[in-house]
């Protein structure tokens, strides 16, 4: 009797210690559940020419694009999310061989999140803003992760279901701490690669991505994309060609 009381006593004190859910960076956070995508004051996008799309979770949400702010700053955008979301201009068009870059700088690493989030380039954009579009995009984390992603227009992964870690890509001192990228997304022959801070960090046949369920082409619309709950500034944004 006095083992089964022990063995229940065990079973309280288990069920009473709190479970830590860790995030993709590894580092203590909620649930997905629980993480919530928290609406900009002032919101909405103040640079002439370009539109975005929040991601569909964050419409089912209640948020829309007014729950993120884009503007401009000297010669670099300001980028305050919000809702997860990707901005272009539908002037801004590529074809064939060419290398989309840009630098990205978190001034305050996760300063409005408690737990890494990316940020990145896009390329490859077709019938965006509609329930048909796709593209891709490579983003990275100011813990030293990236992440290869699409759309299809379901969303679909490249480079796995996590993060993938590379000495190449830049960590925050600690939070609060600022912390640069510069992301490059190219299409050279039948390879798409990802650079990050001037190395290819992942490389991948064309054929792969542009196929059902995938890309449509990789000539299409470029731009910039988001995590929810993120500030970064972006410079020196630009597409060139070989």
């Amino acid at each position: 009797m006095r083992h089964a009381y022990l063995f229940a006593l065990v079973l309280l004190a288990a069920a009473l210690v709190p479970v830590s859910n860790f995030s993709q960076g590894g580092q203590a956070t909620k649930t997905a559940q629980d993480e919530t995508s928290k609406s900009v004051a002032g919101g909405g996008i103040s640079v002439s020419g370009w539109t975005g799309q929040i991601d569909a979770k964050e419409t089912a949400a209640g948020l829309t694009l007014n729950s993120a702010k884009f503007s401009k700053e000297a010669d670099a955008f300001h980028v305050v999310t919000g809702p997860a979301v990707t901005y272009w201009n539908p002037k801004n068009t590529a074809s064939g061989d060419y290398t989309v870059r840009a630098t990205f700088k978190e001034l305050k690493y996760m300063s409005l999140n408690n737990h890494p989030h990316p940020y990145g380039i896009m390329i490859a954009g077709n019938e965006l803003g509609t329930e048909q579009q796709s593209y891709l995009y490579c983003a990275a984390y100011g813990n030293g992760n990236f992440i290869v992603r699409g759309f299809g227009p379901a969303p679909f992964q490249v480079n796995g279901a996590r993060p993938s870690a590379d000495p190449a890509v830049n960590k925050a001192a600690g939070v609060g701490e600022p912390v640069t990228q510069d992301i490059a997304l190219s299409v050279k022959g039948d390879k798409v690669e990802c650079s990050i801070n001037n190395k290819v960090v992942g490389s991948y046949d064309k054929s792969a991505l542009v196929t059902a369920g995938k890309l449509k082409s990789t000539d299409g619309v470029y731009g910039i994309r988001f995590a929810h709950n993120t500030e970064v500034f972006v410079s020196d944004f630009k597409v060139v060609k070989p």
